[in-house]
């Protein structure tokens, strides 16, 4: 038990830098203190004492704002960031090392009696806002972007953004490692800016071959144009969205 006990306070440590001391943690830390209440409840439903088990998991909700199923399967050092918001459901399972920011949601979508929500694999970061549903798979090392909806199974190593959620390239190591919400790449807003591109290199072969007939453009077209530019421009820095 204190074996475990250490283990948790050296892995917030090690993952959250606001951490001062280990009183600082013992008493302020509510991902920390919805853990230790999980593993009692835990602890419980399996020897068959499920109404008390859901009663501790109760308490523990309503003092830390996280919600763990006791029935949820969990792995060593899970470190709950913040914590307000987080749910892990009944038949969730989440293997050693993983970190969940504030707000993250492993959901079932099935009414059946069966493993109806995600399996985390280790080292897996789920992102702010987060949501990630169904019995798919994220695979060792996987990173999931805040605000991400994930309704399929992400492969190892792989980083995911949007709603739903798709596999971003292009990032580095370095990103990848500390998972940087704000230097996320956009797919749908890479997507807008290559039509937009293309769009564009048609426009001015269009241009050329009127150019060639002598077919001069009137001011709407003119305008329209620019427009187009504008909108575009305005899409890809998120205005409107």
């Amino acid at each position: 038990m204190f074996k475990k006990l250490k283990e948790d306070i050296n892995t917030i440590r090690r993952k959250d830098p606001s951490a001062r001391n280990a009183a600082d943690i013992l008493f302020s830390y509510p991902g920390l203190h919805a853990i230790w209440t999980y593993r009692f409840a835990h602890f419980l439903w399996i020897r068959r004492f499920k109404v008390m088990a859901r009663f501790i998991s109760h308490i523990g909700r309503w003092l830390t704002g996280v919600e763990i199923h006791p029935g949820a399967q969990i792995g060593r050092r899970l470190f709950i960031d913040h914590g307000m918001g987080v749910v892990i459901g009944e038949t969730a399972v989440i293997g050693d090392d993983v970190l969940l920011y504030q707000g993250a949601v492993l959901g079932g979508t099935t009414l059946k009696k069966e493993k109806r929500h995600p399996t985390l694999e280790n080292n897996v970061v789920v992102g702010a806002g987060a949501t990630i549903l169904g019995a798919i798979n994220v695979g060792e090392g996987a990173r999931i972007g805040a605000g991400s909806v994930v309704i399929s199974d992400v492969p190892s190593g792989a980083t995911v953004v949007g709603v739903p959620g798709r596999i971003a390239m292009g990032f580095s190591a370095r990103e990848i490692e500390t998972l940087e919400h704000a230097s996320l790449p956009d797919p749908v807003a890479d997507a807008v800016r290559f039509i937009a591109r293309n769009q564009e290199e048609m426009e001015k072969r269009i241009k050329y071959l009127e150019s060639l007939e002598g077919i001069v453009a009137d001011s709407n077209e003119e305008e329209m144009a620019n427009e187009s530019v504008t909108v575009s421009a305005d899409m890809l820095r998120g205005s409107g969205i």
